[in-house]
């Protein structure tokens, strides 16, 4: 259902300011007011169940090389409000429909001296505001370049945050809890070494930003929808407790160029006294276009395993030989070299886990490794490192493609670019043309290192809409994409649903580069994957890393069922079951949750969330009548009671439910867990343990 309408506002008087206008959220829970200052300034508060959480905050954008920027001097010339509701259906996601519906309100404004006209439009959402800048088509404002966006978010107090460091080039930090006044003395020890990395402020942070008051109110910050424009930080007056946008540069230092008709990326404030209820929020989604994709039958959830686990953690190399310290593609003849032994892309490997896939019922196999260039791929500054295309000579494309296929397995392609944009873009329409000729209908793509060209960043506008040509591109293919190192997601799977995941965090990687902290997976699902799904490549069973290489000493902070669980916390249409073949037979009865387990949901409750704390999350899996539960718990071991009344009326169930055992700790005793089977109704209730770095899964089947 669709419900347009237009109406002016009425204007009327504050002493402070020059103009004001209301607007309320459909529910009534949220009231924002938008006015002007005195100078011209145009500014906005928020208020939730009549509390301030954003108090009056400044609005406007800096221009570089021009005598004035749009920051004050404005008068309205116009405003108008409209109401919106639609109830739409994702190709895939936590649940089968989505309601869109908000209230808005529209500023134009005209600069006085300049004659340009810019418009503020908000949307009021019963969880959150959303609003962003537009640029019309017009005379004076055509071409121009952003210095700095200066948005403000004015914060009503010392906030507790979940915070990783601002930073152009990676959100791979492990996530810092503390008040807005500690940011700044805890800056450095959050900035922790990756291999490509730039700060920009002490008191810089990432969204999406968790926030928690000390009343009680949950506040996200974030951005919705960036297309053709810089990735938004925040940086704290801590004075104050103010943030404002920060944009990421390129090359030259630019935030932004931009050409009119235009607009920004919407900025999301998503509220409430609910933890659960920010968790639940679709409002970044609703700020994204409708699909643009007319048929999508292609795009499907996939699970999978990989030739993958191995290479991070030092059992298996990435490259064949060890013979040549520098190739050359198309003049290295790798018939003549060596083979180095532990090149984990081979034939007979691969097929290994070809048949483990589908002897366990997952849909495919990635193998990262299989083609040419990685003897010499990092921290070369090399423009021409791959060309997507080449095998080594123990990859045999086309045979392990018939392979897999003979088994109903399908192979996911690797496409690593070592930072080097234009040398993808030369390649791709080949590279993905070559995927359908063999195959492959996902690719995970790679961004490690420093960008090139050299001096951009991951994370600016240029950078950004290269991630876009990608998804569009291999849309024309019908290819789905998995982009790791990755500008953060911000709801575009909406429009581009064959964006199936991301990274963009700290993923399970770094439980073999050092490990994170137990309680990480409790606050991804309230910051990273507001704005999407993450590859996350759960399912780790073997938590001394040093049995799968002596030479590291990592260890895995989770418990076994911590691991199960965070396939249904940790959403994503996109899972894999990181582990290799050999540790999941070690562990069958554990294993047959992750084979169980469901990639798409037609229902999803939240049933406990603390961010940082833990999350208990149940999913109803897609065209049946099965549900699966999962639970995760960060340091502190606590007793987790949920009931089953999100169950059918009527129906019985046996629950399958795999437990920490009582003596499990995600350090010194990872692997303890338990298994039983209870009969359940939705009348129902569980008390159930969860370990320090722990956590339970649950598998609700139901009687036939």
């Amino acid at each position: 259902m669709k419900n347009l309408f237009f109406a002016s506002l009425i204007l009327f008087a504050f002493s402070t300011v020059a103009i004001a206008q209301q607007l309320k959220s459909p529910e009534g829970k949220f009231v924002m007011e938008f006015s002007l200052q005195n100078d011209g300034t145009p500014t906005y508060n928020l208020k939730y169940k009549n509390k301030e959480v954003v108090k009056t905050s400044k609005l406007g954008l800096e221009l570089k090389d021009d005598k004035k920027s749009l920051l004050n001097d404005f008068t309205v010339v116009d405003t108008k409000t409209a109401t919106f509701d639609e109830t739409w259906k994702p190709v895939w996601g936590e649940v089968d429909h989505i309601r869109n519906h908000y209230n808005e309100l529209a500023v134009t404004l005209n600069q006085k001296g300049t004659d340009r006209q810019i418009v503020i439009r908000f949307r009021l959402f019963d969880d959150g505001l959303g609003f962003r800048y537009e640029f019309p088509a017009q005379k004076n404002l055509t071409y121009f370049v952003i210095k700095e966006e200066r948005s403000q978010f004015a914060m009503t107090g010392d906030h507790t945050a979940f915070w990783i460091p601002g930073d152009y080039d990676t959100q791979e930090y492990d996530y810092t809890k503390s008040k807005l006044s500690e940011i700044r003395g805890l800056s450095q020890k959050a900035y922790t070494a990756n291999v490509s990395q730039r700060s920009f402020s002490p008191t810089g942070v990432q969204t999406s930003l968790m926030l928690k008051t000390n009343d009680g109110i949950y506040i996200n910050l974030h951005e919705a929808a960036l297309i053709d424009y810089s990735c938004m930080h925040l940086n704290l007056d801590d004075k104050n407790m103010t943030f404002t946008s920060w944009l990421t540069p390129d090359a030259k230092g630019d935030k932004g160029h931009m050409q009119a008709p235009n607009h920004s990326p919407w900025r999301t404030i998503i509220v409430s006294d609910d933890a659960r209820e920010i968790l639940a929020s679709k409002m970044t989604y609703n700020l994204n276009d409708p699909s643009k994709i007319e048929n999508t039958s292609w795009i499907k959830p996939v699970k999978y395993v990989g030739v993958w686990w191995e290479m991070i953690t030092g059992k298996s190399s990435w490259s064949y030989t060890n013979d040549y310290p520098t190739v050359q593609l198309g003049v290295t003849d790798f018939a003549k070299a060596k083979p180095n032994g532990t090149h984990g892309a081979n034939n007979a490997n691969v097929k290994k886990y070809i048949d483990f896939a589908a002897a366990n019922g997952f849909d495919a196999v990635l193998v990262e490794g299989w083609n040419e260039g990685w003897e010499d791929w990092f921290g070369h500054s090399k423009d021409y490192v791959f060309d997507f295309l080449t095998p080594y000579p123990d990859f045999d494309v086309k045979g392990l493609h018939e392979y897999a296929k003979s088994k109903g397995v399908k192979i996911i392609m690797h496409h690593e670019t070592s930072g080097s944009v234009r040398n993808y873009e030369r390649h791709m329409d080949a590279a993905y043309k070559f995927m359908n000729d063999n195959g492959y209908d996902a690719v995970k793509s790679g961004y490690v290192g420093d960008i090139l060209p050299r001096g951009e960043n991951h994370y600016s506008q240029w950078i950004v809409n290269h991630y876009q040509y990608a998804i569009e591109k291999a849309a024309d293919y019908k290819i789905m994409v998995n982009a790791h190192e990755a500008v953060r997601p911000t709801g575009i799977a909406r429009t581009y649903p064959n964006l199936i995941g991301n990274e963009a965090a700290r993923g399970t990687e770094y439980q073999a580069f050092g490990g994170s902290k137990p309680n990480h997976v409790t606050v991804l699902p309230f910051t990273r994957l507001i704005g999407g799904p993450m590859d996350y490549t759960p399912g780790i069973f073997e938590m001394d890393i040093s049995k799968m290489n002596p030479e590291n000493t990592s260890h895995v902070n989770s418990t076994i069922c911590n691991q199960l669980a965070l396939y249904v916390t940790m959403y994503s249409p996109l899972q894999m079951a990181a582990d290799t073949p050999e540790n999941y037979n070690r562990f069958p009865d554990a294993f047959q949750f992750i084979k169980d387990v469901a990639v798409d949901w037609s229902e999803s409750k939240y049933i406990e969330a603390e961010p940082g704390d833990f999350i208990t999350v149940a999913r109803k899996a897609k065209g049946t009548n099965n549900w699966f539960v999962g639970n995760v718990n960060g340091e502190t071991p606590r007793t987790s009671n949920i009931d089953f009344s999100f169950l059918e009326k009527g129906k019985k169930y046996t629950a399958t439910i795999y437990a920490d055992a009582k003596d499990a700790h995600y350090k010194t005793n990872p692997q303890a867990y338990t298994i039983k089977k209870i009969a359940v109704t939705n009348k129902s209730k569980l008390s159930q343990f969860s370990a320090p770095g722990g956590g339970y899964a649950i598998s609700i089947i139901e009687n036939k």
